[in-house]
């Protein structure tokens, strides 16, 4: 046997106490840049989702306005979370006095316009 109890590679380790191993403002640096990394890579893929849902509900909603409402001289998008029916992207055809009419409710994530191509099949 050894005169040391420990490991050897433990000889002469001087522990360092109380004393934490990273300063406070080494810390502080440190959240200060993850919380910067996270948001940089959330923050673009919501703005890309809401710009790509801001363009399908704009092309959907004047498709449904040349069909639901052909005498509107215009047509409005709106994203709604407290308005008429469940909360998402809304479809307004504006009519020449400026009144508008609901048309359509989107849901949160619009799809491209459903128009049907015949007559309902009532059997």
């Amino acid at each position: 046997m050894s005169e040391y109890d420990d490991e050897p590679e433990l000889a002469g380790y001087v522990p360092h106490g109380d004393r934490p191993l990273r300063s406070r403002a080494y810390m502080n640096v440190i959240r200060v840049v993850v919380v910067l990394g996270l948001v940089g890579l959330v923050v673009p893929g919501i703005v890309s989702a809401v710009g790509t849902a801001n363009n399908t509900a704009t092309r959907t909603c004047g498709v449904y306005t040349e069909y639901l409402a052909p005498q509107a001289v215009s047509f409005d998008i709106r994203f709604e979370l407290f308005g008429q029916g469940e909360p998402g992207w809304k479809c307004y055809a504006i009519a020449f006095n400026g009144t508008e009419t609901l048309l359509r409710s989107m849901g949160l994530i619009p799809g491209p316009a459903v128009i049907p191509t015949g007559p309902a099949d009532k059997t």
